[in-house]
């Protein structure tokens, strides 16, 4: 399920899109959300909304209850619940809605908590509606007597795994603790985190989570959204049938808006074990959602942190340099709010410095304000966001149900608009003076393991609970053990699976193809859900055509791409892009640059306009190319501190060997960076870049020949170059598996990388080999690396396996991190399913993976990110136009014996490379049970 600590970033990204409705200025007036809404007799709100586009529809359960509703000493409780109601209920049975989903072509059950709510959503094939509100009814009714203690007790180890890889083994992981904790007094709802904490998950009984669901796990406190091609007649004889009965729950009651105030400012710090550079956080009370002032806070934010435009971007990093980038957002909530912002600095850097700085840029602002030209831009953008929000039926459903719970109101969907319209200069000026200038705050700094001299003058230490991981602490939990519960009494057989309806039709969308004179590929989708165009440059080259002393060439020169054109400064740029509504990136690859975007569709050609300058006309600013070699500088010194970044980039270097290019992160090492020039970035500009050996594809609301104008002038200019793509070595499987370690001392959790070189994706055998994979770790829930380690010991949080190759060779692998005390355990059992695969794997295996495989089509082309990715499988591996129906045929066409075979080929154990990262002192010797000789310590100088 969702990553419930981090849920703050999802909720932002939905309040974005909620508050960019106000920005339709030039909007059609024609776009309208269309929905319905109705009550049931015991109190379920249900909200229905059409989109016939594609054969998809989804399901959304939200219930009105988060961490703010827990009591005290008993926290944790609304995003354990998250977990268990996926487990099992009583007519589904055990795995519950994750088998079923692997079966109807689910996009895989999901969840999320927050401090206010928990939902539960899926999109599905249309013809499984009925399972789906079948299965959502059964999740809310006919529950909790399926939890047991075992089960409890295996859920609570799974929430600890969670906190460890999110929280304690994370850099910063402990940031939003320490805010909360000395932001909201104890007695608010807000004072603690979502996740809880591990004592009180420990503590909680049987007889806790029953009273819990018990409740607020009632339909008077539960929205459900349906979005998408359905019939709304027959979809409300489903919603009766399956809800109706389900008893009403104790009068609900919306709580008080609770904003607090602070009477003095906090400064608090922290040694950070696994941090290496010093983060400034401060957080202001602010407003809860919907409030009149939320929307002027919100522009504010935008205004003075985002982009090359903000005045705190123009202070800390391009004048004074103390940070390579400036946070700050309204991170609003039911009943209160915080205005937050948030600086990771460079190395080094005294976070005093950095605090001055922001107090001169705020001291600049009270004088001058906010131009109206930036709250147009600011607006621009905000209308596509807000576009883009809706662009997939689930995130329609998503919007619904927000403002359904907290604003009371569905329509806000079509109505918001007007409040940020409303909002002016004086406004955000008037929210700057309520709320930050002069006001007390929290600051917290979060400085590397020795360093507390960085931190802001007059902190004091941060109370921060440390979990001690201890041998043998857990107990061994037994969940085959046959369990007899009452169930619920029901006015008819739940029992059996409702069938699915018509079966959807995938409809494959139209692709057009155009070759210009300069050789330059083009390929579009045409779309008019919403008034969209996104767009891609794909250009062949990226970390392949690198030499392995420069590595970090083509990272620097996608970096420096959109910083300015020959005859525009970077604000320029920047301001010209906004002031469209649109967003143009450039990011470098293993084997590609491409340069993205999006707009309105009614600015797409002078957004390529602005792409022509920016592929063109560089302007090769020095200023600026020595900016992105410190912030990627910073980066790579991030990297080495986290445990997931070191384990990624150890196991590149053993799957590709020392000599593949391959075999290095594309952002290259300190030294390599240093050494590079803006010389370098222009040879390989001048040498690389070619219409010849790139394609573009577009998708939208526009036509072909829009399109084909639209780049009319960059075929013109574009030189076409002539080179030879270099002949990488062909990575080799190593003859005898070898477990190798990398110490993380003190790491709470332990991170594996497991595989080997394998396929590359335009290999015949590689999309069988996805096939055979997704019963092994590619189906979620529904992989059996899931299903042991995460469902059945509780060792991890997630586990997944997959193949990843590209036009060259790559590997297939097993990630995952399980908790630090059953290190070798976990990695024995993921050697003895590897082991057993192949000879498990049985004709119901074969039917789940092809269910899946095969309905899951119905979904693959919804939304324009997934017809631009399309498009980009076509023109990179040669795929036909029809290619999925051709893998439908592929996969109907498999068998059993053609699985087993597949899996002895890619996966055999005895021929992977173990890597292991961790706490070596407490793990190391241990992983000679594995049976591959003693590990192989990768860093010695770390004992």
């Amino acid at each position: 399920m969702n990553v419930t600590n981090l849920f703050f970033t999802f909720f932002l990204l939905l309040i974005f899109g909620t508050i960019s409705v106000q920005a339709q200025e030039n909007a059609s007036s024609k776009f309208n959300v269309d929905f319905e809404t109705f009550t049931l007799r015991n109190g379920l709100n249900v909200i229905l909304h059409i989109d016939e586009s594609d054969p998809v529809v989804a399901v959304a359960l939200t219930a009105h209850v988060g961490s703010a509703r827990e009591k005290e000493g008993r926290t944790g409780f609304a995003h354990l619940f998250e977990h268990l109601l996926f487990l099992e209920s009583e007519n589904l049975g055990k795995g519950g809605l994750d088998k079923m989903s692997a079966r109807i072509g689910g996009s895989g059950a999901n969840g999320s908590t927050s401090r206010d709510r928990t939902n539960y959503f899926q999109t599905v094939p249309n013809d499984a509606l009925e399972k789906m509100i079948w299965a959502e009814a059964d999740k809310l009714g006919f529950f909790i007597n399926t939890v047991t203690e075992p089960v409890l007790a295996k859920e609570k180890e799974v929430v600890k795994n969670e906190k460890r890889q999110r929280v304690d083994n994370a850099p910063y992981g402990h940031t939003m603790y320490v805010i909360d904790k000395n932001l909201y007094p104890e007695s608010h709802p807000y004072n603690w985190q979502v996740i809880g904490s591990l004592e009180d998950l420990q503590n909680a009984t049987l007889q806790d989570v029953k009273d819990f669901y018990n409740k607020w796990y009632v339909p008077n406190n539960v929205t459900l959204t349906i979005a998408g091609d359905f019939n709304k007649a027959q979809a409300k004889e489903w919603v009766h049938k399956y809800f109706d009965e389900i008893p009403r729950g104790d009068e609900m009651h919306r709580q008080e808006k609770q904003p607090v105030k602070l009477a003095e400012t906090k400064k608090l710090y922290y040694e950070d074990n696994f941090a290496n550079l010093p983060e400034l956080t401060i957080a202001w009370p602010s407003v809860y959602s919907y409030h009149e002032d939320s929307y002027a806070l919100e522009l504010l934010a935008s205004y003075l942190s985002d982009g090359k435009n903000a005045p705190l971007y123009q202070n800390l990093v391009d004048e004074k340099q103390h940070t390579g980038r400036v946070d700050m957002f309204n991170y609003t909530s039911e009943l209160a709010g915080q205005l937050m912002l948030q600086v990771r600095a460079y190395d080094g850097k005294d976070l005093d410095a950095v605090k001055a700085a922001i107090e001169g840029t705020f001291r600049n602002f009270e004088e001058e304000g906010i131009p109206q030209k930036d709250l147009k831009r600011i607006k621009a953008g905000q209308e596509s966001n807000f576009y883009n929000s809706i662009s997939s039926v689930l995130g329609k459903g998503f919007q619904l149900a927000q403002y359904e719970i907290f604003a009371n109101d569905p329509n806000y969907i079509n109505k918001e608009v007007e409040n940020i319209l409303a909002v002016t200069a004086e406004d955000v000026m008037r929210v700057y003076e309520k709320y930050i200038k002069n006001k007390p705050y929290v600051a917290t700094s979060f400085v590397p393991k020795g360093q507390a001299e960085l931190a802001l003058e007059g902190s004091e230490e941060a109370e921060v609970v440390e979990e001690q991981i201890v041998e043998g602490a857990e107990k061994d939990i037994d969940l085959d053990e046959d369990v007899v519960y009452e169930k619920t009494p029901t006015s008819f057989d739940r029992s059996t699976e409702p069938p699915y309806s018509a079966k959807p039709e995938l409809i494959e969308p139209e692709v057009w193809e155009a070759n210009l004179p300069s050789g330059l590929n083009v390929s579009g989708i045409k779309n008019t859900e919403v008034p969209l165009v996104k767009f891609a440059l794909e250009m062949r080259g990226g970390l392949m055509l690198e030499s392995p002393d420069k590595v970090g060439v083509s990272n620097l020169l996608a970096e420096l791409m959109t910083k300015g054109t020959k005859n525009k400064t970077p604000q320029e740029l920047e301001k010209a892009i906004e002031l469209l509504g649109s967003n143009i990136n450039v990011t470098a690859e293993d084997e590609k640059i491409t340069l993205s975007g999006s707009t309105l569709a009614k600015n797409y050609q002078e957004t390529m306009e602005l792409v022509k300058e920016i592929l063109l006309e560089p302007r090769w600013d020095e200023e600026e190319f020595q900016l992105a070699k410190q912030e990627v500088l910073s980066r790579i010194q991030q990297m080495e501190a986290n445990p997931n970044s070191i384990a990624s980039n150890e196991f590149r270097k053993l799957v590709y060997g020392s000599e593949n290019i391959l075999s290095h992160n594309n952002l290259g090492t300190k030294a390599s960076v240093e050494s590079i020039t803006i010389q370098d970035l222009k040879n390989y500009y001048n040498s690389y870049l070619s219409p010849l050996s790139s394609g573009f594809m577009a998708v939208g609301a526009l036509e072909k020949e829009e399109v084909i104008t639209s780049l009319k002038g960059i075929g013109a200019n574009w030189p076409v170059k002539n080179f030879r793509f270099p002949d990488l070595p062909e990575p080799q499987r190593p003859e005898k598996a070898k477990v190798y370690f990398y110490d993380v001392p003190g790491a709470k959790q332990s991170v594996f990388r497991f595989g080997t070189p394998a396929l590359a994706a335009a290999d015949e055998h590689y999309y069988p080999a996805e096939v055979m994979n997704y019963r092994l770790g590619g189906g979620s829930f529904a992989s059996q690396l899931t299903q042991e380690l995460r469902e059945g010991k509780g060792y991890t949080y997630g586990i997944r396996s997959g193949f990843y190759g590209d036009r060259s060779t790559g590997p297939f692998m097993i990630s995952t991190g399980v908790r630090t005390n059953i290190t070798s355990e976990a990695a024995l059992l993921i050697k003895e399913i590897l082991e057993k695969y192949p000879e498990n794997f049985d004709p119901n295996d074969l039917e789940v993976t092809k269910g899946y495989m095969i309905k899951s089509n119905a979904r693959k082309f919804e939304t324009l990110d997934s017809k631009l990715e399309m498009l980009s499988d076509i023109q990179n591996y040669q795929l036909d136009k029809n290619y999925v129906k051709q893998r439908e045929e592929l996969v109907e066409e498999m068998t059993v014996q053609d699985i087993k075979n597949l899996a002895e080929k890619y996966i055999d154990p005895d021929k992977m490379y173990y890597l292991i990262v961790g706490d070596a002192e407490t793990q190391l010797e241990k992983l000679e049970t594995l049976g591959y000789g003693e590990p192989v310590l990768i860093n010695p100088s770390a004992e």
